[in-house]
């Protein structure tokens, strides 16, 4: 992964491999700003006196997660044609996990626990949900927050890298060409993107696996619930995935037939008529998360998750959030993708709730009044030089505090309970976000990883 480096007076410059900072480390022309994500700081340097290159933030907005890609944009002439071929050199990848569900769980909890009061014997208390307004462009907090992690990660990466564009998924499927073909005209669904859009709706909307087996991890073939030879239609609300074997065999067969388990044609009935709760919350929060794209003031490049998806298997890339970022908008060559994804866990900056309940809503413990105990919160990273006993050695993690002073850290393979504070140094505050790394690739042997470094197109899109 890249390192971000900012000039002496806090200015972004052009990142740098782990490699130079370490000699800038070592040589004192830098110190560390940031241990994760890990930034440096130059001591020597303005950013006047540096060349800087055209850096893009791309992102993939999800439900669960939304992944985001930091890019060098590059030109390159094809040799045999003479165009110019726009490519993607990718500096660091990262993937941003949600806390939507946490969110509408607390909210669910918290207005029981209300209503509860409300209900009880008490003195009366006029209802609250007749005097409050909802503004314009009123967004569920579970979904808000989707909208305002992402917008603050962007922040961030412009803090620390020169970024002069921004590309976006507006929309995971287009559903309105795929009830109308002809609504941008027959070009749109007959051109380099025909199905593709109507491919990636079905394989979200029923799990990746065939509607009658069950069966995952093969080839998946789209097939017509009501056969086409019986009058059926090519409309998306009658279509469904089918590994090869369930396919032949139910050919021209009615779907009652071929499915003689009563329980198996409900579940395939009522899944066919089931929304997408998750292409619900992405379409919910698409043009607001634009809208906070484009107050960045920087320009904004927004396509279909379709074109994400052409982009991902012309270029033989596997599957994840920040890699679908690396292929959002148009490029036609993508080089150095191949590198470990930051995971950035929303973890929230704690509760206001200081009683712990049991399962009929009664307190069965109480929790501190203060958040911070001998300087040190909760989710801080720590280390901690133990120099005699059982726990001797260096632990570095996420501490866990106690109000007696004796705290837990969470280091990458085990938990250290009873560590005293007198032992711990704190390396880096809790901003609300977990931090850790993952590898993308699962490659047989290195000769393959070598191979795949650099991907382009057979032609241009």
């Amino acid at each position: 992964m890249s390192v971000y480096v900012l000039d002496r007076s806090g200015k972004p410059l052009m990142p740098c491999t782990e490699k130079r900072a370490r000699l800038l480390l070592e040589r004192g022309r830098a110190r560390v700003h940031r241990l994760v994500p890990f930034v440096i700081r130059l001591v020597d340097r303005q950013v006047t006196d540096c060349a800087l290159q055209p850096l893009r933030v791309k992102l993939d907005p999800g439900s669960k997660g939304t992944g985001l890609a930091l890019v060098r944009d590059t030109e390159q002439v094809d040799a045999n044609t003479g165009e110019i071929q726009r490519g993607a050199s990718v500096l660091n990848l990262m993937e941003l996990v949600h806390r939507g569900r946490e969110i509408s769980e607390a909210l669910t909890a918290r207005r029981q626990m209300r209503r509860r009061r409300r209900g009880a014997n008490l003195r009366y208390r006029a209802p609250g949900f007749l005097n409050r307004r909802r503004h314009a462009g009123w967004l569920a907090p579970s979904l808000q927050h989707r909208v305002d992690t992402t917008r603050a990660w962007v922040t961030r990466i412009q803090r620390w890298a020169p970024v002069a564009a921004l590309s976006s998924e507006l929309v995971r499927f287009d559903t309105q060409a795929l009830d109308n073909p002809d609504i941008e005209g027959a070009q749109y669904q007959q051109g380099t993107l025909a199905g593709y859009e109507v491919r990636e709706y079905l394989l979200e909307k029923w799990g990746r696996q065939c509607a009658y087996c069950d069966a995952t991890g093969v080839p998946l073939q789209v097939e017509h619930i009501h056969p086409k030879a019986r009058g059926g239609t090519n409309r998306v609300s009658n279509l469904t995935l089918a590994c090869q074997a369930c396919n032949a065999r139910k050919g021209a067969l009615p779907l009652e037939v071929f499915v003689t388990d009563k329980a198996r044609l409900a579940r395939i009935q009522a899944q066919r008529k089931r929304p997408l709760k998750d292409a619900a919350a992405v379409n919910s929060t698409r043009k607001v998360l634009v809208g906070a794209l484009q107050a960045t003031g920087l320009p904004v490049e927004t396509v279909s998750g379709g074109r994400t998806k052409y982009n991902r298997i012309r270029f033989k890339i596997e599957k994840t959030h920040a890699l679908d970022a690396v292929c959002v908008g148009d490029v036609d060559i993508v080089t150095d993708w191949d590198k470990p994804t930051l995971a950035l866990k929303c973890t929230g900056r704690g509760s206001y709730q200081r009683t712990r309940l049991n399962q009929y809503g009664f307190p069965r413990g109480y929790l501190m009044r203060t958040k911070r105990v001998k300087g040190f919160a909760t989710g801080d990273l720590v280390r901690a030089e133990m120099p005699k006993g059982k726990k001797v050695g260096t632990h570095i993690g996420r501490v866990a505090v106690r109000a007696s002073g004796s705290f837990n850290i969470q280091t990458g393979t085990e938990v250290v309970q009873g560590i005293s504070h007198r032992h711990c140094q704190v390396l880096q505050r809790a901003d609300g976000y977990g931090y850790f790394h993952q590898q993308n690739l699962t490659r047989k042997d290195a000769g393959e990883g070598r191979a795949k470094r650099t991907t382009r197109s057979a032609s241009p899109a």
